[in-house]
């Protein structure tokens, strides 16, 4: 018998603002064919004036609640992913809290930028195996829009916002990888890279900031340290990528995720691509593909999943699932 923690619910909330790059063009010197070659992405959703990552997140684990037939207080613990919090603190994961009538339990945020929802599964994963919890709302949002310079073409055409959830509920199995559930995971950062993707703001400088990258050395790092994590993650139960049904990335940037797959040895038609529609919403972005991934009949029950990301810090890391 092994206690495994299995995805009972999914469910996604992008903001109505709906901004395709033509709109873009009109704010910095850019065009739709130079952001679509460059990146693949399309379009993307604004959060509108007043609305917060908390707002969002409170959408997002309201539709996975009901996707695995829950009320709020059937959850033990809420971890939110997100490096755009509504305040310092508290954290946004409380108020999400209040905001679904959650009147038990515990919550809190985790900051790993775009790698934040792989290490919020984790450490949800962390918490069911130990007994500290039976169910756990993991959610990913982000409001990046709010960290953009808008005349940095680099970066500012790049990014949405958005939120993704997942109910993660205690269950038995086996103790083989024909199990549902999380089956390994793998989790690295190093803080020397910190200066190829940060923003340039906080309690240190009195300011908001913007988001600043090096485009080009996030892609090097991006593409060899993804197909490492997620090999390691395999490697730790015994598979390939041969056996990987679907992998669901951070949805960064598309030929980021098609050099990837190509490093796994696994063709694009098993990879969840949702990067045209929303561009980078950071760590909203892997529950939004499994969330759309579902509904577009793609993922299906007992289908093996790995998901993989890298964010600033540079933090990286992979979840391989048996959804």
């Amino acid at each position: 018998m092994t206690i495994r923690a299995v995805v009972a619910g999914v469910g996604h909330y992008l903001p109505e603002r709906l901004v395709p790059n033509s709109e873009l063009e009109s704010l910095v010197e850019t065009t739709d064919e130079w952001i679509r070659s460059r990146s693949g992405i399309e379009r993307r959703h604004f959060a509108a004036e007043g609305q917060t990552t908390s707002d969002l997140g409170t959408r997002a684990a309201q539709a996975a609640l009901a996707d695995a037939g829950l009320v709020a207080d059937d959850i033990d613990a809420i971890i939110l992913a997100t490096s755009t919090a509504d305040l310092t603190f508290p954290s946004a994961a409380t108020m999400i809290q209040a905001n679904i009538g959650m009147t038990r339990g515990f919550a809190f945020d985790v900051q790993a930028v775009c790698a934040g929802f792989v290490f919020a599964m984790a450490n949800a994963n962390a918490l069911i195996l130990s007994g500290q919890a039976e169910r756990v709302l993991v959610i990913g949002a982000e409001t990046f829009s709010k960290l953009m310079d808008w005349s940095d073409r680099s970066t500012c055409v790049l990014f949405g916002d958005g939120a993704g959830a997942v109910v993660l509920e205690k269950a038995v199995g086996d103790g083989t990888t024909a199990d549902r559930g999380i089956l390994a995971t793998d989790l690295h950062s190093d803080g020397r890279q910190k200066d190829i993707l940060y923003v340039d703001g906080g309690v240190s400088t009195g300011t908001t900031g913007h988001l600043r990258m090096q485009g080009k050395e996030v892609f090097r790092h991006a593409v060899e340290k993804l197909a490492e994590t997620a090999h390691a993650a395999l490697d730790k139960i015994g598979l390939t990528g041969g056996d990987v049904d679907w992998i669901v990335p951070h949805q960064a940037n598309i030929r980021i995720i098609e050099g990837t797959a190509k490093r796994m040895q696994v063709p694009m038609d098993r990879v969840v691509v949702t990067v045209q529609d929303h561009g980078n919403t950071s760590a909203a972005s892997i529950p939004l593909a499994l969330s759309v991934g579902k509904q577009r009949g793609q993922i299906k029950r007992g289908d093996l999943l790995v998901t993989e990301a890298i964010g600033g810090g540079l933090a990286w890391g992979s979840v391989v699932i048996r959804w």
